[in-house]
């Protein structure tokens, strides 16, 4: 995949954020059809045996759907207060807990290193809402859990610090990405190393029968070509569990909210992933790093978009005032992809859902990861205002 195969973003989210390549396949569709069976590794996500809390959690195909128009003003700015409250309720409703810190205690604990996986990857004009995050880092604190446990992360460093993720804004709370520049912008040490490969563990890895070849300009943003697309260390030796905070929005035809936020937002090698979008969504999911350490998915749908994602144009995005929260990340987007795509049909963008744009749900299914169809889900509807 050659440097003619990328574009750089429109430039009014950020500076490296404009300058971050998308990778889009040879068709110019994030999503590429692959007719070929593609060897991957796949079978060895099953020799790491499971634990209690993998993956789908302790409650399976259980989706809280909370809804508040007041979570955004008249003006476009979300408001904390009604969004923590719909936070806190979502989580008694899922837990069946009637006091809120013992509702987070029974996913954390003062002892875990908590991380918190955003979405800044449309920058400035649709990243996971402040509103959210804020919320459940005052959660987890009144859960009893300090605030140095507490890590925010993203795969690109430089995409949180320029979307508001910041010390600033953030005090006492780690934030970190797998790919990084220095303090003048540089990627490489003196010795002409990446400083991102010393945030990767290459004892943990995903192999796909495909080659990433990437130019100067874009290896910065993959870390690595070649078959092996590696985990960042944030997931293999950082945390010890992690709370999904994806956002409700499209890429296409189909969504991009749990599994696509921890799958392609984990691991190195990523622009050849996209000739095998839904198994890769699906399979990096189902090893030990992902599978056994995300305890919670809040899917913030207080702002998303329902075209031109996964980045962001002004025209598609919208507020669809909502959280959707769950412990299956398989069956929250299963609910967050039918909200999705009602809006694009009622919007005339698409005239029907087909099968194949959630395939990665049944793939992910298959491997146990959680519940993709609708009919198994059991939806509760906090309706707040």
């Amino acid at each position: 995949m050659k440097r003619r195969d990328f574009f750089k973003v429109a430039a009014a989210a950020g500076v490296s954020y404009a300058a971050s390549p998308v990778i889009r396949a040879a068709d110019n569709s994030l999503i590429a059809s692959v007719n070929q069976e593609i060897e991957t590794n796949i079978a060895d996500a099953s020799k790491s045996p499971r634990v209690a809390d993998s993956m789908p959690g302790r409650f399976p195909g259980r989706v809280v759907k909370c809804i508040n128009g007041k979570s955004v003003s008249a003006e476009g700015e979300h408001n904390p207060e009604v969004i923590y409250d719909m936070l806190a309720k979502s989580m008694l409703a899922l837990t069946g807990k009637d006091n809120l810190p013992d509702a987070w205690r029974m996913f954390v604990s003062p002892e875990d290193i908590i991380g918190l996986k955003v979405n800044p990857v449309a920058g400035r004009l649709l990243t996971t809402s402040h509103a959210v995050t804020k919320s459940v880092v005052r959660q987890l604190e009144e859960a009893g859990i300090p605030r140095n446990n507490i890590v925010i992360w993203d795969r690109r460093e430089m995409q949180l610090h320029e979307t508001g993720y910041t010390q600033e804004n953030y005090p006492g709370i780690t934030i970190t990405g797998t790919e990084c520049m220095d303090q003048k912008g540089g990627f490489y040490d003196n010795e002409g190393k990446l400083y991102s490969q010393g945030r990767i563990d290459k004892e943990h890895f995903f192999y796909a029968n495909l080659e990433g070849e990437y130019d100067d300009y874009t290896i910065p943003y993959m870390v690595n070509g070649g078959k092996y697309s590696y985990f960042t260390n944030i997931v293999t030796q950082k945390v010890t569990k992690i709370i999904n905070l994806p956002i409700l929005k499209n890429a296409g035809p189909t969504t991009t909210l749990c599994l696509k936020n921890l799958s392609f937002g984990s691991v190195t090698n990523t622009g050849r992933l996209h000739q095998l979008w839904h198994e890769t969504c699906a399979y990096v999911c189902a090893f030990a790093p992902l599978r056994d350490k995300v305890v919670l998915n809040i899917a913030d749908g207080i702002t998303g978009c329902f075209e031109g994602g996964p980045s962001a144009k002004p025209q598609y995005i919208c507020n669809y005032n909502m959280l959707l929260v769950g412990t299956d990340p398989v069956a929250v987007d299963r609910v967050g992809h039918d909200v999705v795509i009602a809006k694009r049909i009622g919007m005339g963008i698409q005239q029907e859902d087909k099968p194949s744009a959630s395939r990665f749900l049944d793939l992910a299914q298959e491997l146990k990861l959680g519940i993709g169809k609708l009919e198994q889900i059991e939806t509760e509807e906090l309706l707040l205002g």
